[in-house]
């Protein structure tokens, strides 16, 4: 599979899952088995009244991070944060409290080593939220120097998020999508960069009745490394984590990205790609980065 195709697969697996998930957002499992049974289909509705195929916050941010990076690869957290901005101000869908509050600081102090610590304090020092893990998939896709790829993983997370276990989970994430770009098998990977985050070993014990689908890192990345881990195509993975409920989008976007990337694009279900409404937009950022590719 070339790199192309599963450049692509990430950006619309995070669309894919985004859009799947925003139907079930803040449904438990019991509602979503009544009304929808087990929703395999991109329907729009929900608490957002999405439109079939529109995305949310998820895959805005994430986008906002892949046109931080293109503007100025080498440097690209100041350009980050401003996409940033520029989508708050555009007032989009489902923006998590702790990014909204980031933000919100940002518009009146214009600093940024101000913003994550001022969530933090304004959260009680709850930051460690899934906020800046729906959005780094980009930094994994761009850049080809691992040591590189983490240090702009780490620093695009802590523009809102303050708290060490956000940062943490967006780098073993991208560590894992960084292999799969690359061509590795599924689970060695996991086996192999879970030892640096032995909190997580936890998932290959894990029943699904035991999932936790809540906005907090942790237990989102074990819900997508558990989807992820017990599947075996891009459509079942994602699926599996929409219907957990809860934090539904964001947690059925991340085991999109994932998938996406391993799979690739043409794993994808064609009824979920044709309906996303900025798939024009997806394309033409996965052709900017494969044209860049290599050059860090």
């Amino acid at each position: 599979m070339d790199r192309y195709e599963r450049i692509l697969g990430g950006l619309f697996g995070v669309a894919c899952g985004d859009a799947l998930g925003g139907t079930l957002e803040f449904m438990s499992k019991d509602e979503i088995e009544r009304k929808y049974g087990y929703l395999k289909d991109i329907i729009g509705g929900g608490c957002w009244d999405l439109e079939p195929g529109e995305v949310t916050d998820d895959t805005m941010m994430t986008i906002a991070v892949a046109e931080g990076i293109l503007d100025n690869p080498e440097n690209p957290i100041e350009d980050i944060g401003k996409h940033f901005i520029k989508r708050y101000d555009g007032k989009p869908k489902d923006i998590g409290n702790i990014i909204r509050i980031a933000l919100g600081e940002y518009k009146r102090s214009s600093d940024w080593m101000k913003t994550a610590c001022y969530a933090h304090q304004a959260t009680g020092g709850m930051s460690a939220g899934n906020g800046s893990l729906m959005r780094c998939l980009p930094v994994a896709l761009y850049y080809s120097d691992v040591e590189k790829m983490l240090e702009i993983t780490a620093l695009q997370s802590v523009l809102t998020h303050y708290d060490q276990k956000a940062t943490d989970a967006c780098q073993f994430y991208n560590l894992l999508v960084y292999q799969y770009l690359n061509d590795k098998p599924k689970i060695p990977p996991i086996r192999e960069h879970i030892e640096k985050y032995p909190e997580y070993k936890q998932v290959f014990q894990l029943s699904k009745y035991q999932l936790k689908p809540t906005g907090y890192v942790f237990d989102t990345l074990i819900c997508v490394l558990w989807c992820f881990i017990n599947t075996s195509s891009f459509e079942d993975a994602v699926c599996e984590a929409a219907n957990l409920g809860g934090d539904a989008d964001t947690i059925a976007a991340i085991t999109g990205e994932m998938a996406g990337v391993y799979y690739g694009y043409n794993a994808i279900p064609d009824r979920w790609k044709e309906k996303i409404l900025i798939k024009d937009h997806l394309i033409s950022i996965a052709q900017r980065i494969i044209k860049d590719n290599g050059k860090i």
